[in-house]
């Protein structure tokens, strides 16, 4: 549900949260953050257990595969994705060379030029184009998410750890299969059994040791930093939008919602900002590390 759907004046609306004091609005906060089986839009309620299905048990893992809240926004950002760029993809396909795009695909044909060149080949260098399709993918799936958290619907999948965590790992895989087959085997091993030239010979097996732990962390803090990068952006917006929501049905106050309306109103700016600034940086910093690897010399 939308932060701004959740203001109902008067007592009946503070009550309809469970806002009596201000010690209740961290549970507010929680309510519209965390997920959910239950799809709430215009004061509508639509119960997706209707959809549960039975958990798989893997041995001792357990997978829930039933849909929630957050999981359809990543489907409808997912089919927003291929909405949007399949047709703009036959489309340039099927357009005369000497006809340049117009409009909304002359926009969208810049933006994906721009990252081709300067994010992708600038970052990764030689063989880079065939890594161009998975980073744009990146951007605008993890835009499109975040976006969604400013709309009516309210809910940011990207705000869930769980979801952050996921694209990291996919990013980390990409990164470490492209190292793989740009080094081959004895030199993707290199870039975990490290082992400095010039070392006396008694020093190398200490080295070593030290080194292989240091470059196996360093492999795992960059999936790590984008997870969290991500998911703490995206959460803190929206705890301060929430609480500022609660401070006015809590008060009940003309002056206290005035003043948190402005407030409310700048942040939503600056959250439309960081929305597609960090769906920037995990597409830019993914390349990046692609590009480290394939050149770890």
């Amino acid at each position: 549900m939308s932060v701004f759907a959740s203001v109902q004046g008067g007592q009946d609306g503070a009550e309809s949260h469970g806002l009596g004091s201000i010690a209740d609005i961290p549970d507010f906060i929680t309510h519209h953050l965390e997920d959910s089986r239950v799809f709430e839009f215009a004061g509508l309620h639509f119960d997706l257990n209707v959809f549960a299905m039975e958990p798989l048990h893997l041995g001792p893992l357990v997978l829930d595969l039933s849909p929630t809240r957050q999981l359809l926004l990543i489907f409808m950002a997912a089919f927003l994705c291929i909405a949007i760029f399949v047709p703009l993809a036959r489309a340039t396909m099927a357009r005369d060379k000497d006809h340049g795009p117009r409009g909304f695909a002359n926009g969208m044909e810049a933006l994906v030029l721009y990252f081709r060149d300067n994010i992708v080949r600038a970052n990764i260098g030689h063989g880079a184009d065939v890594f161009a399709p998975f980073i744009l993918t990146l951007f605008f799936f993890i835009l499109f998410m975040n976006v969604f958290g400013l709309t009516p619907l309210g809910i940011t999948a990207t705000a869930n750890l769980s979801v952050t965590a996921a694209l990291a790992i996919i990013a980390f895989v990409v990164v470490e299969i492209a190292g793989f087959r740009e080094l081959g085997p004895a030199g993707y091993a290199r870039t975990i059994f490290y082992l400095p030239a010039g070392l006396p010979t008694l020093m190398k097996p200490v080295m070593l040791v030290i080194m292989t732990i240091v470059e196996a962390l360093g492999k795992l803090t960059k999936p790590f930093a984008l997870a969290i990068r991500l998911f703490a952006n995206m959460m803190a917006g929206h705890i301060l939008i929430l609480a500022l929501v609660g401070m006015i049905l809590v008060t009940q106050s003309l002056l206290v919602g005035g003043v948190a309306v402005l407030i409310m109103s700048a942040l939503m700016i600056l959250e439309l900002f960081v929305a597609f600034l960090q769906a920037y940086i995990f597409a830019m910093l993914t390349s990046v590390f692609i590009g480290l690897i394939r050149h770890a010399h």
